[in-house]
């Protein structure tokens, strides 16, 4: 039994509107799988496969009552690629975010809707990943997190410390899924994980098993739909996926 991570959920005001901005910040196309659903991901691409974490934009009616611990990272090949991506951000309605970050080499930014993410200067261990380095969750044990995330998918661990871990697919490719020690593991937006089974697979024995681990079932208000919202054990929201 396995499950991987195949996109990030932005809850949103106009799913529209935000998929256009992440469109443009990633280089990535639009579609749409029905009202108030825009999803983002490269042009070509065969949903789902490792070399990229998409992005899902869900329309709903209160946006500003979301707030999980999730944002991305945007990675960047050279100091003039992060000017010019910073700006070009801006010119789509980014704006500046002051989270308390100070003299940082990496630029804070804050989508049309508010929610946070990082343009960061060019770091080796990202230049395969394509153009999001990390999603990044906020977290008050990255080592707790580390062993529920570890059993929770096949991914593998490449680092974990009393500050951070940091998970890759185990074929190498796609962005990192990293857990930061965080004081107040303070709110970050409105995104969320979603993980699916591999084909074939059990939603049913694979919600039983991520409860075995210490995840519990959330009531989001979600009604009678396909996938099943549960927590980790530090609170932070994510979703199972049907295997087709």
């Amino acid at each position: 039994m396995a499950l991987r991570l195949v996109q990030v959920n932005f809850k949103a005001g106009d799913d529209s509107a935000l998929g256009r901005f992440w469109a443009e910040a990633l280089g990535w196309g639009v579609s749409s799988e029905g009202p108030g659903v825009t999803n983002v991901e490269p042009v070509g691409f065969d949903w789902p496969a490792p070399s990229a974490v998409c992005v899902d934009v869900v329309k709903v009616p209160d946006p500003e009552t979301v707030h999980y611990r999730a944002h991305l990272d945007l990675a960047t090949t050279s100091e003039e690629h992060q000017a010019e991506l910073v700006a070009r951000l801006h010119e789509l309605g980014a704006t500046p975010a002051d989270i308390g970050q100070g003299d940082v080499p990496w630029t804070v930014l804050a989508d049309p809707e508010g929610n946070l993410f990082c343009v960061l200067e060019p770091r080796p261990m990202y230049r395969d990943t394509g153009p999001i380095a990390a999603v990044v969750v906020n977290c008050s044990d990255p080592r707790a997190m580390a062993r529920f995330w570890g059993e929770a998918m096949d991914w593998t661990l490449h680092e974990v410390t009393d500050d951070l871990a940091r998970l890759r697919s185990a074929e190498g490719v796609g962005p990192y899924l990293e857990f930061l020690r965080t004081p107040d593991s303070a709110a970050c937006g409105r995104v969320h994980l979603d993980l699916k089974p591999y084909p074939g697979g059990d939603q049913a024995a694979e919600v039983a098993r991520l409860r075995a681990l210490g995840a519990t079932e959330a009531d989001l208000g979600q009604g009678e739909v396909p996938w099943v919202c549960l927590v980790d054990s530090e609170g932070n929201e994510f979703c199972v996926l049907s295997p087709g």
